[in-house]
């Protein structure tokens, strides 16, 4: 998202527009766990370094309080067999003061986090989510994890746990961003059917197809990639099903649970032209690092909240997507592949 319909080779883009937090300020109220949304309006935009930052302040708690929080927003249990969260590196009896939320746990946000004095890095992506032996200083993750160590930093990883979080996960908070409501999970756990993956809920009013796909470009980050649709653009939206980060599998669901459209990423080319062509939702297809932007505000606020403000929490803004420039947007009349008129 810029570059849409931008130039056809679009300048690198890093930080995230300041419209996607004022997008995040007008979104609705519902639940988020006990108590209301969080409120982003108390945070305040500074620059640091390389990176800006949404912020609220404090003092400082052991490195193992920190952790008891996230663990009781993000439950371990709640992850996949297969995956790699919790705490990467650092001392659980160190003080933390500062702690820095982020998608993925790249070099440019090792960077920030040395830069900002941070104590603790806190990302949904994992560093090392495929088992290795080692971790030595020439190879590029093992690189990033003795810069953290050399700096006292540690890190944390909440990935598919937060993603079935009920209440302030991955997946609430990209619903609450579409100001959806009465909000479900498309695949309950068996053990709190307010917990699972993806989530399907009502909009305020219906909008068209087109409508939809402009709100989730306004109140997302913007990437290169832009925001890609499959469906009639002026089919009328009422219910929304959403999973931040790959959602392909659960495209059943969403179309079992009556969603109007889909909204997720990295949509394959053979599921996509399958469902065009039998009754179900409309595709709507974001940017990976998109669709779980906006979990990193609230779990800011609820770390920041349940720690009392004792910690100093901040929200990178960095853009991590992988993707860096396009070569434009060319298309021809449906059903003509020849896009060079």
């Amino acid at each position: 998202m810029p570059v849409r319909g931008g130039p056809a080779r679009a300048a690198p883009v890093r930080s995230c527009p300041e419209a996607c937090h004022r997008a995040l300020d007008r979104r609705p109220s519902p639940a988020f766990g006990t108590g209301s949304a969080p409120s982003l309006r108390r945070f305040r935009y500074r620059k640091r370094g390389s990176g800006s930052h949404l912020q609220c302040g404090a003092v400082s708690v052991p490195l193992r309080e920190v952790l008891a929080a996230l663990d009781a927003r993000y439950a371990p249990a709640l992850a996949e067999s297969w995956d790699a969260v919790g705490l990467v590196c650092g001392d659980p009896d160190e003080p933390v003061q500062r702690v820095l939320f982020a998608v993925d746990p790249t070099s440019d946000v090792v960077d920030e986090v040395i830069g900002t004095g941070t104590g603790l890095l806190v990302t949904h992506h994992p560093l090392l989510l495929t088992p290795v032996h080692g971790v030595p200083a020439d190879d590029p993750k093992g690189r990033l994890v003795h810069r953290l160590i050399r700096a006292g930093a540690a890190l944390f990883v909440a990935h598919t746990n937060a993603d079935r979080a009920p209440g302030s996960g991955v997946n609430d908070a990209l619903a609450a961003v579409l100001g959806l409501s009465g909000t479900a999970p498309l695949e309950p756990t068996d053990a709190d059917p307010r917990a699972g993956l993806g989530r399907i809920g009502g909009l305020p009013a219906p909008l068209s197809l087109r409508e939809f796909a402009e709100l989730a470009a306004a109140v997302l980050p913007a990437t290169v990639g832009g925001v890609r649709v499959a469906g009639d653009p002026d089919r009328v939206v009422r219910r929304v099903a959403v999973c931040g980060g790959s959602g392909g599998s659960l495209l059943p669901a969403a179309a079992a649970a009556g969603a109007d459209v889909f909204l997720t990423s990295d949509l394959k080319h053979h599921p996509v032209s399958e469902a065009a062509e039998t009754p179900g939702p409309a595709l709507v297809d974001v940017a990976h690092f998109a669709s779980e932007w906006p979990w990193l505000p609230v779990a800011a606020e609820v770390l920041g909240r349940d720690l009392s403000g004792r910690v100093e929490v901040s929200v990178s803004r960095l853009r991590t997507d992988p993707w860096t420039w396009h070569a434009g947007q060319r298309t021809g009349p449906a059903g003509d592949a020849d896009a060079r008129r």
